[in-house]
This record gives structure tokens, sequence and C-alpha cells, in this order.
């Protein structure tokens, strides 16, 4: 096993583990509790992120779909090898998902509901710190989460999802464009004075997630575009500002 097996589950849950390595965290799971644990509850998580912020599909969808399936060629019959069968072998088709399957549903699932916030790419960065795997779950799954979305001035959006009782939020930046070496974004908190309080940057990586406490007393989440290193107090126009009261 390697030595950060631990920091799999991740991976697993999304079913992004190559075979040797599925089988070895598996092995892995029957006498590790915490890992089990930590599987149940990302699992949970996955769900309902992707319930938070699924999309209707567009009405032209299924139109779309049952149009295209004329020029769909269909896989031909399984035939048995003469060599290998006699008359009376009878193959039969494969029904319904495994539990891979259904784990690698999910995880396209999630991809496409989340619109390209969250791909499993940042799920094997995320599991690379299973403390934070362990704070998105606590806060994700909590009954009192709420999420809100805006979109960047410039291209990319922001979700928050927050707990009140947890005293947390999971902040979700996806699509924001690349600064110069002179710029960064900088998220911060804002308190019901107004008064904007710097949670940390970010340099515009196509997926960031961020989990930050403290968040009970606040109103509002925003996004600026500072110099580099940050500043003491946000630069206007903010590129995202969502409301969390």
């Amino acid at each position: 096993m390697p030595p950060d097996v631990h920091t799999l589950t991740g991976p697993y849950v999304l079913d992004a583990l190559p075979d040797p390595e599925r089988g070895d965290f598996e092995q892995h799971l029957a006498y590790c509790e915490s890992c089990t644990i930590e599987v149940t509850e990302l699992r949970e998580a996955a769900v309902k992120l992707a319930t938070q912020v699924a999309q209707p599909p567009r009405a032209a969808l299924k139109s779309a779909v049952m149009a295209s399936l004329n020029d769909v060629r269909q896989l031909p019959p399984l035939i048995p090898d003469a060599d290998s069968a006699d008359d009376s072998t009878v193959i039969a088709p494969k029904r319904g998902f495994g539990r891979r399957g259904m784990l690698a549903l999910a995880a396209a699932a999630l991809a496409v509901a989340t619109s390209g916030g969250i791909a499993i790419d940042q799920y094997r960065e995320n599991s690379a710190s299973r403390q934070q795997n362990l704070q998105i779950a606590a806060v994700l799954t909590q009954p009192d989460a709420t999420t809100k979305h805006a979109s960047v001035t410039g291209g990319g959006a922001a979700t928050v999802v927050s707990s009140t009782s947890k005293d947390s939020a999971v902040v979700l930046l996806s699509g924001l464009p690349r600064l110069g070496p002179d710029r960064t974004y900088q998220m911060w908190m804002i308190d019901g004075s107004k008064t904007a309080h710097s949670v940390g940057l970010t340099d515009g990586s196509p997926e960031r997630t961020t989990v930050i406490s403290g968040v009970a007393d606040k109103i509002a989440f925003g996004l600026t575009v500072e110099p580099a290193g940050g500043s003491t107090r946000p630069t206007e126009p903010v590129a995202a500002l969502i409301p969390m009261a």
C-alpha cells in the first residue's frame, strides 16, 4: 500500500482510482474504521452538493437525443465461441449497474450538475488533504447548509455552501481567468457592519475549493482582483458578491 493510502478516500468515492489501487484500498477499508467513515461522509456530501446545484436539462435535450438514435450504430449480439461453448450455452446480457458503475455515474452526474464547478481532478487534489475532506463533508451534510451562486465578472462562477451550525462555509470557484503575475484574486467575508475580512488568495486555478470558518456572523462573501500579495481592503469593483444572510 502507498504511504498516503488514507488520502485516497476522495478518488475512491468518485471511482477515480485505477483497478490495482482500488483493490488495495478496498482491502485497507476492511480494517480501517476512520477511512470507512470518511468514505461514507464524502459520498453523502457529493450527493448533497449535486442535488443543491443541479440544473434542469434543456427542453430540447430529449428531442436531440431521440433524433440522434438513427445515427448510432448498435452493437452486434454476442455469439459464443464454437470451441468454448456447446449449443446449450446462452450468453445473457448484463443488467443494471454494479457498484463501480453506480459510483462512476454519480461522479459524472456531479461533474455535470456543478456546470464545471468541481472536476474529478480537483477531488484528487482535495484528497491530498484528509482534514479538508472531512471539513468539506461536515459542512455539506449539515441540515442547515444553504447554497448560493454568483457569476464572476470577467468569467467564471462562485458557489458558497454555508452552515451556521458548523460556523463554516465551503467556497467553490471555477472557470476564473488566469491573472498576470502582478495580480491575484482575494476572497473576503463581510460582517454586519460591512467590514470586509480577508479569507485568502487564489491564483485563478481552473477549480478551487476553500473551507472558511467563523462565518456565522457574516452576511456576504466577496471576490476581488488585487495586486500580488493581496490588499488590506477590497478594491472596487467587486468581481463577485454573494449574500449569505
